[in-house]
């Protein structure tokens, strides 16, 4: 008779006990129907901050919601596959090269080194502010590239910092650009753009217009962005025009140069 393979032990916490909040099913399956070890292995993965350098285990284990031992196993399991990486002298951790190439293949994905981050370089340059370009993940965005306004006050977000959706001008377009129904989505359909003043922030003001990409897809939100008390409303019209043309044309150029009948402002795909 065949042996059956041995399980490893940077696996079994598949079929462990559900941690608490967890409510499982067989075969080491939650009620949503993941599979608990993926999903705790990502909990991990997610419980680091941007600015966190190395997390302790404890400090792992309590934002990942688990046990010191299984946060322990899975971290072992992580660092296998070069997904995290262990500080010798403490023990502490932080994220490995391996996640630091899946955020480059993701970023890749949006052609950020040849049209992305040079239209932001433009836009820095012509309004003297920072720009950003995010994108819609859910209920939340994300910022992928930002450029950094050459005046030393300025609005700070770091790349991969998360927001919500609702408030600052790069999520109402997001969100209109989704489909969302009412106002002021539909003024920001009609208008290609939307200004937004301290709705996130109140120190905060903002201008974004979307990007397109294969077969006039929403891709993102272009965004410039500054302290409120720099950007009057009435400058954050101007700056509506030329992140509109911005806009336009990496529109065209993401969408493989297709031709089009009518502006991106007034050609809406949700």
């Amino acid at each position: 008779m065949k042996k059956k393979p041995a399980v490893s032990a940077e696996f079994a916490q598949a079929t462990e006990p559900a941690e608490p909040g967890e409510a499982e099913q067989g075969d080491g399956v939650r009620e949503s129907g993941g599979v608990i070890a993926v999903a705790r292995a990502m909990r991990l993965l997610e419980a680091f901050q941007v600015d966190d350098a190395f997390l302790s285990l404890a400090e792992l284990s309590r934002r990942a919601g688990m046990h010191k031992t299984t946060t322990l196993r899975i971290a072992r399991t992580l660092a296998g596959a070069r997904y995290l990486v262990q500080r010798e002298e403490d023990g502490a951790w932080r994220l490995g090269p391996a996640s630091g190439w899946l955020g480059a293949r993701y970023q890749a994905s949006f052609d950020l080194n040849n049209e992305i981050e040079p239209t932001l370089r433009e836009l820095t340059r012509e309004t003297g502010e920072s720009a950003s370009f995010f994108v819609r993940e859910g209920d939340i965005r994300t910022c992928l590239v930002r450029v950094e306004g050459p005046k030393a006050i300025r609005h700070h977000i770091r790349m991969g910092e998360v927001l919500p959706l609702e408030k600052g001008s790069p999520g109402r377009v997001l969100m209109a650009f989704s489909g969302e129904p009412g106002e002021p989505y539909e003024s920001i359909r009609r208008d290609g753009f939307y200004i937004s003043v301290g709705e996130r922030e109140p120190e905060i003001a903002s201008v974004s217009a979307p990007v397109f990409g294969a077969n006039w897809r929403l891709l993102g939100a272009l965004s410039v962005s500054g302290p409120a008390g720099r950007l009057p409303r009435e400058k954050l019209q101007k700056f509506a025009t030329l992140i509109n043309q911005k806009a336009n044309r990496l529109s065209y150029v993401l969408s493989g140069g297709a031709q089009r009948h009518a502006p991106v402002r007034t050609q809406w795909h949700p």
